[in-house]
This record gives C-alpha cells, sequence and structure tokens, in this order.
C-alpha cells in the first residue's frame, strides 16, 4: 500500500566509524547515525558516489560501495519501532527515536517498501538516487535498537527501508521533495526482502 504522506526528505544523517561494546566484545560500526541537515537546519550535504560526505563505513563487505552507497529509511515506520521498542524494554511508551537511529542516511517519507521498487530513481533537484536493494537486519542494528528481537522485527514486519547507488552527484538537504522515475518496476524492495530473509541470504 503507497504511503499517504507527501515524499519528502526529513533529515540526512551520517556517523563515521567509532566502536561499541556488544557481548563483552568490542566492535567498530557506523550505525550511530547523527542528523547533520533537519527541517530546522536544512545544511546542504554533497552526496558523491560513493555516499555522502562525512559518512563512512566501518564493514564494507555489507554496507557501502557504488550499490548501497546510501541507505533511506521510511519515517512511516519510526512508530512501529518506538512501540516494539517501549515494550521489550518493558516501559508503558519509549521516548521518540531520532533519526538516523536506524542507522539511516535518509530519512524521508511518501515512499514504503512495498512501492519502492529496485531500479526506480528518486529524484531530488540536485541529484539522482536509483534504488538498488533491501537492507539485511543484522546483531549491529539490535545492538543498537536495545532489545532482542529487533532483528526478528524487521524480518517479519519488512520494514527493512532500501539501499540507493548515486546515478548523478551533488547536493540534497532536508526539506526537499522529490519524484519518483520508475524503473523496470519487476520487483519491489518488500518482495525482495522477504524472498532474500527466506533464504537466509
Amino acid at each position: 500500500m503507497p504511503s499517504l504522506l507527501p515524499r519528502q526528505l526529513l533529515s540526512i544523517n551520517v556517523a563515521t566509524p567509532s566502536p561499541i561494546t556488544i557481548e563483552g566484545r568490542q566492535i567498530m560500526t557506523a550505525i550511530g547515525k547523527r542528523a547533520v541537515s533537519t527541517l530546522a537546519d536544512p545544511q546542504r550535504v554533497v552526496v558523491r558516489p560513493l555516499g555522502l560526505e562525512g559518512d563512512d563505513q566501518a564493514d564494507t563487505s555489507v554496507h557501502g560501495g557504488l550499490s548501497k552507497a546510501v541507505y533511506a529509511y521510511p519515517h512511516e515506520h519510526y512508530t512501529f519501532w518506538q512501540t516494539v521498542r517501549a515494550q521489550a524494554q518493558a516501559q508503558a511508551w519509549g521516548e521518540a527515536l531520532p533519526h538516523g537511529m536506524l542507522g539511516e542516511n535518509l530519512t524521508l517519507t511518501g515512499l514504503l517498501e512495498s512501492d519502492a521498487h529496485v531500479g526506480d530513481v528518486l529524484q531530488f533537484p540536485d541529484c539522482a538516487l536509483a534504488i538498488s536493494e533491501p537492507r539485511r537486519p543484522c546483531y549491529k542494528f539490535q545492538a543498537i535498537m536495545g532489545f532482542k528481537q529487533a532483528v526478528k522485527m524487521m524480518a517479519q514486519s519488512g520494514y527493512c527501508g532500501f539501499y540507493l547507488t548515486v546515478r548523478q552527484p551533488g547536493t540534497i538537504a532536508a526539506g526537499e521533495s522529490y519524484d519518483v522515475i520508475p524503473g523496470a518496476r519487476e520487483v519491489s524492495i518488500a518482495e525482495l526482502f522477504k524472498a532474500r530473509m527466506h533464504r537466509g541470504v
């Protein structure tokens, strides 16, 4: 079902690798994104073929590269994660999650996994990003969310977000709207995610 919200970029989030402790081991990760461009402060961020200025990846075997240069996540799912996280932590209602909490570079509205197809292009005023593949949840995501069922919940809900490849470098800023230019529309992110999780790859 398509999102009922306008197609808008709410924030741009970046991070460089830093250590976190997971089950007693120190792991380098850049999953802890922070907003550098928001609706209140719409700073322009440079978009290059390998990603956003100020952003990096700790493990380029699973993140980054030309096909996974930028990661986008629908803000429509934030209420779901706030709710299940609060329940898992035995809270009546959790605090609002900050943008970037899901590890995404772009927190946006107006495009859900079921209506996002591989090859579709998100056309912003000064850059173009093509949808490439779904995100696969990992133990780092579970650690940053703070509850053991996080990976399972992403797998069951299908709320995975999607990676983007940079078709046209340029700049981007929070508050901008975007158009979706359809590609071949042979497979949606939701369908591909479900197939990959079923195969365990």
